[in-house]
């Protein structure tokens, strides 16, 4: 080979390599800005309009394919844990129990939060270690004990089947799925999970006097008032919507063993020695149907919470210095304040149930195929 050929060859190699490499990249970044109009989600009185990120509008086709993708348990590795496994509309948006399971029937160590209303925080999860609803829809599918599936694994398996090569391409304009366009659309879809128009709601912003009780009137000035419970301090009542979070993490005192937190929570993403055994304030809308209570489930019943608040927790170095003894509180201030939080119970939409499509069994997997060749691997019934 002359030296004339061999130079040739050393300029050749790597252009021919990086285009390689810009396509099969290209291939791999497939377009994951949702396509068509985008829609306007509606919001009950008491709650403010939905926040979303720009490279993520909500339209029609991704918040219909991601209400597809939180109820089917193809994202897990054995076909058997859904989101809705353990985020279930039945349960209010949670599960019923103290800790959830995922597969092979592995426990978890904290309690399902609701997904209702968390379109409105800015950090998810107990500790707060994920920054938006999309880069929430990661952490379950890799946890070894919830989905134990890895994001590619996800993407393999989802390309399998022609139905969701369709949906994608219809919300996305790619049928080559990624898990950026999972994650963007089952967050489109949490994002429509909206709940208020309670009794309180109809009392405080609809100005309707008869919406609440006696009992849950004076439990909302027990709430309210700084010389009784001032549960707002952290769960706070604005002038024209109530999210009834701070969106903040607080050490309560829940979980503490020898006057130290079992669990650290929020230190555990910032090391801030101040965070230990700091959990996010909890929204309390619906809190009558999300029982039981607490990162670590612990509390069974809402007289269980208002009993934990009189006695001011489980005294411990990080307790956060509002939490102070409620003991003067009268039996009946106490029951009136569970008949308020009662009163915070509102409507779920109409469209965030199981899709029709999931009814007995028979879901947009119903065919799965080789993506290259088009033939049927598998038949569902």
């Amino acid at each position: 080979m002359t030296s004339r050929r061999i130079l040739w060859l050393i300029v050749l190699v790597p252009v021919v390599g990086g285009v390689l490499l810009v396509y099969r990249g290209g291939e791999k970044r497939a377009p994951a800005t949702p396509v068509g109009a985008q829609v306007q989600i509606t919001v009950p009185l008491g709650l403010p309009p939905v926040p979303a990120p720009g490279d993520n509008p909500p339209t029609a086709a991704t918040i219909e394919l991601g209400r597809q993708l939180y109820y089917d348990p193809v994202l897990s590795v054995d076909n058997s844990v859904s989101c809705a496994s353990c985020h279930h509309p039945d349960y209010g948006f949670g599960d019923g129990k103290p800790v959830s399971n995922g597969v092979q029937g592995k426990k978890g160590t904290r309690n399902s939060p609701t997904v209702f209303n968390t379109a409105y925080f800015n950090t998810l999860f107990w500790d707060g270690r994920a920054a938006t609803l999309e880069e929430q829809a990661a952490g379950p599918v890799q946890n070894p004990v919830e989905m134990a599936h890895t994001l590619k694994g996800v993407e393999n398996k989802l390309m399998r089947y022609p139905g969701y090569r369709t949906a994608f391409a219809q919300a996305f304009g790619s049928g080559h799925i990624t898990f950026e366009m999972v994650a963007k659309a089952i967050a489109s879809f949490e994002r429509t999970v909206v709940s208020a128009n309670s009794p309180f709601d109809r009392f405080y912003y609809g100005h309707d006097q008869s919406a609440l009780s006696e009992s849950a009137k004076r439990g909302l000035l027990v709430f309210t008032s700084p010389d009784k419970a001032n549960c707002t301090a952290c769960h706070e009542i604005g002038k024209d919507y109530a999210l009834f979070t701070d969106n903040k993490f607080h050490n309560i005192g829940v979980g503490v063993e020898n006057e130290q937190p079992t669990d650290l929570g929020r230190y555990l993403v910032t090391k801030n020695e101040a965070d230990k055994g700091a959990f996010r304030t909890p929204i309390l809308r619906n809190v009558a149907r999300t029982e039981p209570y607490m990162h670590d489930g612990s509390l069974k019943t809402l007289k269980e919470v208002v009993d934990y608040y009189i006695g001011a927790g489980n005294s411990n170095p990080y307790l956060d210095k509002r939490i102070k003894p409620l003991d003067f509180l009268s039996g009946q201030e106490r029951a009136d304040l569970v008949s308020f939080l009662e009163s915070l119970t509102g409507e779920t939409p109409s469209t965030v149930g199981p899709p029709q499509r999931l009814a007995g069994n028979t879901r947009i997997t119903e065919n799965r195929t080789n993506a290259a060749t088009g033939r049927v691997l598998e038949r569902k019934p």
